[in-house]
């Protein structure tokens, strides 16, 4: 659980999280700046319908060039995501010849996204991922702010 915004209005949220605190760094430019996961999602995660993957932004501009190439359209960052996702599992598929209907959504096209593309093609951009000690730190502060939280995520998360 952990609130939808950094100033804590909003009711706290069936997620997972990184802290309502999170600031991405300036260097990051692969999109997806939210803290948290969807409750829907967090909850098929909970229950092992579905995985979630992490991807540092090098390896997502990277998938999205490839996409670029092979499809002819530019994607925004965020789906970008997606597209790795995509492309890993078909790769998985091929080398142990399993088949299978791989299935991502493109949600959105990265004209408003040149400058990320830009500093991208210019070696610009740095392979960066979010510190797993300031995750620590913010689910500390979570805890603290809202300490019965662990008995409700052993029930329901």
């Amino acid at each position: 659980y952990d609130h939808g915004d950094t100033a804590k209005i909003t009711p706290l949220v069936p997620m997972h999280t990184i802290g309502h605190d999170f600031i991405p760094a300036p260097i990051h430019a692969g999109g997806l700046r939210y803290h948290g996961i969807a409750p829907t999602i967090s909850r098929l995660a909970a229950e092992k319908q579905l995985e979630t993957r992490a991807y540092n932004q090098l390896d997502v501009f990277d998938a999205a060039k490839l996409f670029i190439q092979t499809e002819g359209i530019i994607p925004a960052p965020e789906p970008a995501h997606a597209i790795k996702g995509a492309i890993d599992e078909a790769l998985r598929c091929k080398e142990t010849r399993e088949e299978k209907v791989i299935l991502f959504l493109l949600c959105g096209h990265g004209y408003f996204d040149m400058q990320a593309y830009d500093d991208y093609l210019n070696g610009k951009l740095l392979p960066y991922e979010y510190p797993t000690k300031k995750v620590e730190e913010s689910m500390k502060k979570l805890r603290q702010l809202y300490p019965w939280l662990d008995e409700i995520k052993k029930k329901y998360i």
